[in-house]
């Protein structure tokens, strides 16, 4: 099956999940996809491994949210990843690539592969690009906290997303967004 094709039904399968459980935002997920792409484009990595890995690191993240073991989200999602995937003819050297993918996308101090680190810091644009903070807001307000709540929760992703940031041109890009949000933040909580 066409690398494609396979990407389709992965796309699929993931906003089934996202309808089902309601998070992560679609928002949130489209801009990961589109930012890994961008950022697999400007380095020269494989942009298929790049889409499967955004498309998939999440997978179980709804799902783990709602049963209250969101820790477990990145382990789950990768083995729902892999049982989908074994579905597919993939060189298992991409196959790899793709779960190392899933599984380093909260950083780690050596990824597998450029690949894996695109997606990590591909993951970090949703709570550091601006349109992924705003959507972060929405979503934080939607589960009944009161302003206060959101801010800190907002702040604390932000802070999560920015140490695990490592490629050059994304930190470049995210870090003068990063110092806005938080001093719009401070000023947030100091009224």
């Amino acid at each position: 099956m066409p690398m494609q094709d396979i990407i389709a039904k992965a796309r699929e399968y993931a906003l089934n999940e996202i309808k089902l459980y309601g998070t992560p935002k679609s928002e949130h997920f489209d801009l990961a996809n589109e930012k890994g792409q961008m950022l697999a484009k400007k380095l020269g990595a494989d942009k298929d491994i790049v889409m499967l890995g955004t498309i998939l690191m999440d997978l179980k993240l709804g799902e783990c949210f709602k049963e209250g073991k969101l820790q477990e989200h990145v382990a789950r999602s990768s083995q729902a990843a892999k049982k989908f995937l074994q579905d597919f003819d993939i060189a298992p050297e991409k196959l790899t690539k793709i779960i190392s993918c899933i599984e380093q996308h909260h950083g780690t101090p050596n990824y597998l592969c450029l690949e894996a680190e695109i997606c990590a810091n591909a993951d970090c644009y949703r709570f550091l690009h601006p349109r992924g903070v705003v959507s972060a807001f929405i979503l934080f307000g939607r589960r009944d906290e009161s302003t206060d709540t959101a801010l800190t929760q907002v702040e604390k992703k932000m802070d999560e997303k920015f140490s695990i940031l490592s490629l050059p041109i994304c930190k470049e890009e995210l870090t003068p967004y990063y110092n806005q949000f938080k001093k719009f933040i401070a000023e947030a909580k100091s009224e």
